[in-house]
């Protein structure tokens, strides 16, 4: 059962119920698993072992985290699907929830996914991180940002870093890619190697930006002075891939 960002849960991870128990609510077709068609329910939270998407992290293994993760990315768009994007009309869902006609028009919808940079960026022996203004203090993580329309990866970070910080990227490496549908995010990984070093931040989407060495970096989070990113987020797995080995603390 998914309802928002949110999935009910047991002591054991995700709540599967039979088919003949389970609640009213548009059904979404996650995937098969030993020899069972699952499914998830989108429904209204009621009750205790709610858990945001976030909070599963340890609960859940691989393939509960998969369909975890498919569920709450349909949840988010049909909560923000309402109407037809031409014609105003009411949305009928079809296809197990992976489809939405307009009643008026006939068009159809699908699920959304939009394109998102997140990079560190890499000077020699040290490292940029950057922390949001309303982030706690001591908060900081790698630079990110929305794909514009026209735009590859690789001029995203590019553009991203040179907004956010000032500084110049010259090559970008491909990292990995996580899923982020909170609401409807692909986060694209990437190691850019800048070319200057001088920080400008925009003082806006980025408040401080600071070089660190991997020195630095063990010694302030180590003491709690530096709060990295969770363990479930590829920000937190490009940091440890840049350093070498896992870093103490998280948000």
């Amino acid at each position: 059962m998914v309802s928002g960002g949110r999935l009910k849960t047991s002591d054991a991870g995700l709540e599967w119920l039979p088919a003949d128990r389970a609640p009213a609510g548009v059904k979404v077709l996650l995937g098969e698993r030993d020899g069972a068609v699952r499914f998830a329910v989108i429904t209204e939270s009621d009750g205790p072992g709610w858990r945001s998407l976030r909070g599963l992290a340890a609960l859940i293994d691989g393939e509960d985290g998969v369909f975890a993760v498919h569920a709450v990315g349909i949840a988010e768009w049909l909560a923000r699907t309402k109407h037809c994007s031409g014609c105003g009309g009411r949305l009928l869902i079809e296809q197990a929830g992976h489809l939405a006609r307009c009643a008026g028009c006939g068009s159809e919808q699908f699920p959304r996914t939009d394109p998102a940079v997140i990079m560190i960026v890499v000077d020699g022996e040290r490292c940029l991180l950057g922390r949001h203004p309303s982030w706690p203090a001591g908060r900081f993580s790698t630079l990110a940002g929305f794909v514009e329309p026209g735009e590859s990866l690789e001029s995203a970070v590019r553009r991203e870093v040179r907004e956010e910080s000032g500084i110049t990227v010259g090559r970008v490496d491909y990292f990995g890619s996580q899923p982020w549908p909170m609401p409807a995010s692909l986060m694209v990984g990437f190691v850019a190697h800048a070319e200057s070093s001088q920080i400008v931040v925009d003082g806006q989407e980025i408040e401080d930006a600071r070089w660190f060495t991997r020195t630095e970096m063990l010694a302030k989070a180590q003491s709690g002075e530096l709060v990295l990113p969770g363990g479930i987020s590829i920000s937190r797995s490009l940091i440890e891939h840049w350093y070498g080995a896992q870093l103490p603390g998280q948000w």
